[in-house]
């Protein structure tokens, strides 16, 4: 497991539970940028989400931190059922004020290290429809759509999948 990683001037490192609320309002401010109607589940208690997925034994949150401030968070697990090779993002966010700064590409290159390191193949991840940032940067890392998971009518979501690349 990434215990720190430095990055230019970032460090991402393993998220710590007292960083929850700190997360859950970056998680907010993020998800806000691509729901044009208002953020759904706004009555989560986010922050205490985040605290459980920073302490489950199965499950990695790494986060990005400049200037000793968390600008970027990543979660992810091997989902319930799915093969021992698969992982699932279940969460990807950056600060918008951090956007273009080359924070996600940092990250995300710590989670492709990560999942080399558990043995991983594959990794998923469904994206909102809305969220054409979002995916534009997942096909610029090499994410494509999920032939075994096809958009569903009057889904919002996006199915895709990475190979990860072996060491």
């Amino acid at each position: 497991m990434i215990s720190e990683r430095v990055t230019g001037a970032r460090v991402i490192r393993t998220a710590l539970p007292a960083e929850a609320e700190t997360i859950a309002d970056l998680h907010f401010r993020a998800r806000s940028t691509y729901y044009p109607d208002g953020v759904p589940q706004a009555d989560v208690d986010w922050a205490e989400a985040w605290r459980g997925s920073i302490e489950r034994s199965d499950g990695h949150v790494l986060c990005a931190v400049a200037q000793s401030r968390i600008v970027g968070v990543a979660s992810f697990r091997t989902p319930d059922g799915a093969p021992a090779d698969t992982v699932k993002l279940f969460q990807f966010h950056v600060d918008p004020d951090h956007w273009r700064c080359g924070i996600g590409m940092a990250l995300h290159a710590a989670c492709v290290e990560e999942w080399q390191a558990d043995g991983k193949r594959t990794a998923v991840l469904d994206v909102h429809t809305d969220n054409a940032r979002a995916q534009a940067f997942y096909a610029r890392q090499g994410w494509l759509p999920d032939p075994e998971n096809p958009p569903a009518e009057g889904d919002h979501h996006l199915f895709l999948r990475f190979a990860v690349p072996g060491k």
